[in-house]
């Protein structure tokens, strides 16, 4: 199906789960994890305290990736450290006993901050989420003695899941490195997107290579200083600025509809192997290429065959940028971050008001779910309500099985590391499978803590719906920030950085542009997620999502398009004529006008279907299909 065409129905898309590859790996460190400290604090006849670090090791397995030691390191530390914060937070409140007001007030203050840092990216959102999480936990969970070791528990049991992925002796093998094989993955995407030129399958192909380049850059960090890296890392990086220089002249390809030989197409494939055996020679084919783009994919791939073998070659592309040490307190205090804060600490003040109100019997669990639910990177705030909802009733009623047979403390803790260690693989399937391995593990502990029992369990049914409800109301629906300010906001990004791509392209910028260009293709990748997602919720927000979706298929082209009039100018010896590039900005200018004022184009740009002339600018029928979208 091409890429712009939109989905069947909204509910179909909402049911249906990815299939994720099985992350053994994970899933073993997250059952360990889970597992030692609860058997630990059965040995020592203090299961108090191992609830409280297998809480923290859950919550180190739900920030687990296949990264770096150091990047995963602070990865999990910046999440556990949040969750112990609120853990701290909430412990203190039960522990001076403070009134039902008392108690509101501070979860709705705790739940702004939460918001306002959920709102400045993934890491945020999981620390944010945590810290609410967590202080609604120690809210209500049975306190330790003393209370006040609830919350250094909760590193403690992190601590071990990180160490449980420390590199040993293997991490010297170049297969084992996570970054190594984020390369060859981008470089497998490559050879599919090759061989799919000229195909309806192209733009499929490039959407997973933008995916796969936008992973590795997460793992390759910009260094804060230069020289700052070690060898093994700065042979990494000049790896990658090879790929996204042979990755652009493959986009320059794709929108021109020209497909290349067979033998090409078949180098990254080539290129993957050789990255993960830690380098080698790789023959690029004699092929003559006859157009700039061709050149360009020429030159690149003899670039890429060079980095990879160990040899120098020239990469038209600057530095990295260093990273901006101002950038989060910026998003902190952004009107985004303070808008999302208020969002979430409207649905935190009336679920308190309604539990402050209301015989429930555990109150922790409705702020609890309305911060699982209102994590801002999990898609459909409608969808996660729902498939909360129904999850919860699923995990409930294996619970209440599972404690009708058996209370034995061993069995549970074995039932809970069970349960953890789905979540590496039922996080990444479906939000409901998610919710439906992690209810369980919720219930188990609260029953190892000596709070629940099996008639305690089914009113958590109630809780959750309770909140589900109290975010699809006052979060979603009654909410200001209504769908359109999701999506298009995403749009305006996109067209900007797309702005500045060409700028830099018919200007002066010269080999930063390669910068500019992944900062494009990133926001082009946000904008077409967050309309992915708006077509898995009903209407409005599903119609709205549909009529954008051409624009984003044409933002996505255009990116094509400005990669080959580089080539184009690179080696076709083309001089940039102003009124062409005058053309495409006055396009974005108004499409970005439109999004602003909340107007979907109306006009029908036409996928090609037969191969660019070279002899005619890229970037003049680029120009006449932003103009035939926007035609009213």
């Amino acid at each position: 199906m091409p890429s712009d065409e939109p989905a069947p129905s909204w509910w179909a898309r909402a049911a249906r789960p990815s299939r994720p590859a099985l992350p053994v790996a994970l899933m073993v460190r997250a059952a360990v994890g889970m597992a030692v400290p609860l058997t630990v604090g059965l040995l020592a006849h203090r299961l108090d305290l191992g609830v409280f670090a297998g809480l923290g090791a859950m919550h180190a397995t739900m920030n687990d990736r296949a990264e770096p030691a150091g990047l995963r390191a602070s990865r999990m530390a910046s999440a556990v450290l949040a969750s112990a914060l609120g853990m701290l937070i909430g412990t203190a409140l039960q522990h001076a006993d403070v009134s039902a007001a008392v108690l509101g007030t501070a979860l709705t203050l705790t739940a702004f901050a939460s918001g306002a840092l959920s709102a400045t990216g993934p890491r945020g959102s999981a620390a944010g989420m945590l810290l609410l999480v967590s202080a609604a936990l120690g809210s209500g969970m049975p306190l330790p003695d003393p209370w006040w070791a609830a919350a250094p528990m909760m590193p403690a049991g992190a601590a071990f899941v990180v160490l449980l992925g420390l590199p040993g002796s293997a991490h010297l093998r170049p297969a084992s490195d996570p970054r190594n094989r984020a390369l060859a993955a981008a470089y497998e995407a490559f050879g599919r997107t090759l061989a799919d030129l000229g195909t309806p399958q192209g733009a499929a192909s490039r959407q997973v290579l933008t995916a796969r380049l936008n992973q590795l850059q997460d793992l390759l960090p910009r260094p804060r200083r230069p020289g700052a890296e070690s060898a093994r890392t700065a042979r990494l990086r000049r790896m990658y600025e090879a790929a996204l220089a042979a990755t652009e002249a493959a986009t320059g390809l794709l929108w021109a509809w020209r497909p290349v030989p067979p033998e090409v197409a078949e180098v990254p494939g080539r290129l993957a192997a050789a990255v993960r055996q830690g380098g080698g020679d790789v023959v690029v084919p004699d092929w003559r290429p006859d157009t700039p783009s061709r050149q360009a994919l020429d030159v690149a791939l003899r670039a890429a065959a060079d980095t990879v073998a160990g040899r120098d070659a020239e990469i038209a592309t600057a530095p990295a940028p260093p990273p901006d040490p101002w950038r989060l307190r910026v998003k902190l205090l952004s009107r985004g971050s303070v808008r999302y804060g208020l969002r979430v600490a409207l649905c935190i003040a009336v679920g308190s008001a309604v539990t402050a109100n209301y015989p429930l019997s555990k109150s922790y669990w409705v702020p609890m779910t309305i911060a699982f639910v209102l994590k801002p990177d999990l898609g459909s705030v409608f969808l996660r309500a729902v498939s909360r909802s129904i999850g919860t009733v699923l995990g409930v009623a294996v619970t209440a099985a599972v404690v009708s047979l058996t209370t034995d403390e061993w069995v549970l803790t074995a039932i809970a590391a069970f349960c953890v260690a789905l979540l590496p693989y039922a996080t990444a399937a479906h939000y409901g499978l998610n919710t439906v391995a992690m209810t369980p593990m919720a219930l188990i502990l609260l029953q190892l803590g000596g709070q629940s029992s099996a008639a305690e369990f089914w009113p958590r049914v109630l809780d959750t719906v309770l909140a589900s409800a109290i975010v699809l109301l006052f979060g979603y629906l009654l909410w200001p920030e209504r769908p359109r300010h999701r999506i298009e906001p995403r749009l305006v990004d996109a067209a900007t950085a797309l702005r500045a791509y060409l700028d830099a392209v018919s200007g002066d910028a010269g080999r930063a542009e390669v910068w500019l260009r992944r900062t494009a293709y990133r926001a082009l990748a946000d904008a077409r997620q967050e309309v992915r997602q708006g077509l898995s919720e009903p209407p409005p927000t599903g119609r709205l999502a549909e009529q954008w979706l051409p624009a984003t298929a044409a933002l996505e082209r255009l990116g094509g398009a400005v990669a080959a009039f580089a080539a184009q100018l690179r080696y076709g010896g083309r001089v940039p004529d102003p009124a062409e590039v005058g053309r495409v900005f006055r396009a974005l200018d108004e499409l970005t006008a439109a999004a602003r004022e909340h107007r979907p184009p109306t006009g029908a740009a036409a996928r090609p279907t037969a191969p660019h002339d070279p002899t005619r600018s890229a970037l003049g029928r680029a120009a006449d299909e932003l103009e035939a979208l926007l035609a009213r």
